[in-house]
């Protein structure tokens, strides 16, 4: 697929189908980039901090410090002539952040919000597991509650991989649009 590069964050919560989805959008495009960003998490060797349902300030200052560090990678990217699809689990007033973080244009957001039962069936098939001191459910609450309605929001629940992809290619523009 030819275009104008940009910036396509896919997030949602863990086991929402993130990272599946990611790589097949950004096989869509002829000069792509799919960004992890749980990577730069994990590039703190001593002293990481996990995310935590009761988390502290420093905990945040690390989310945000890896929200930033993903940000200017996808600009960078982007300024070379890439596609990014950026993957990470960007839910609550945190979103809010991370938009601004973003510089190029265009960039969209797609939220995938998959039922928890569905959810709790892929974590459940994973070799990874993704919870530890969170619950699908808890973590679907920050989802739907604290999360800013922007973007495309797809319940990707009876959806395979692929379709999902078709989805958020049939409407990027506009419903999926931020800037």
């Amino acid at each position: 697929m030819k275009g104008q590069p940009g910036i396509i964050l896919i997030t949602g919560i863990m086991a929402s189908g993130k990272s599946t989805v990611a790589q097949l959008l950004a096989e869509r495009f002829d000069k792509s980039v799919h960004l992890r960003g749980d990577a730069f998490r994990r590039m703190i060797v001593n002293d990481r901090k996990e995310i935590q349902p009761d988390g502290d300030s420093e905990m945040l200052e690390q989310l945000r410090l890896r929200y930033q560090l993903t940000a200017q990678a996808a600009d960078t990217y982007v300024q070379a002539g890439f596609t990014v699809i950026v993957q990470d689990v960007v839910i609550g007033k945190m979103l809010n952040n991370f938009v601004s973080f973003i510089q190029s244009k265009p960039f969209y957001v797609v939220v995938l919000c998959p039922n928890t039962s569905v959810v709790a069936l892929r974590e459940a098939g994973r070799a990874k597991t993704g919870y530890g001191a969170w619950t699908v459910t808890a973590l679907d609450k920050v989802l739907r509650e604290e999360t800013p309605e922007i973007g495309l929001w797809l319940d990707s629940s009876e959806l395979s991989a692929e379709e999902t992809v078709s989805e958020i290619l049939a409407n990027l523009s506009p419903k999926a649009l931020v800037k």
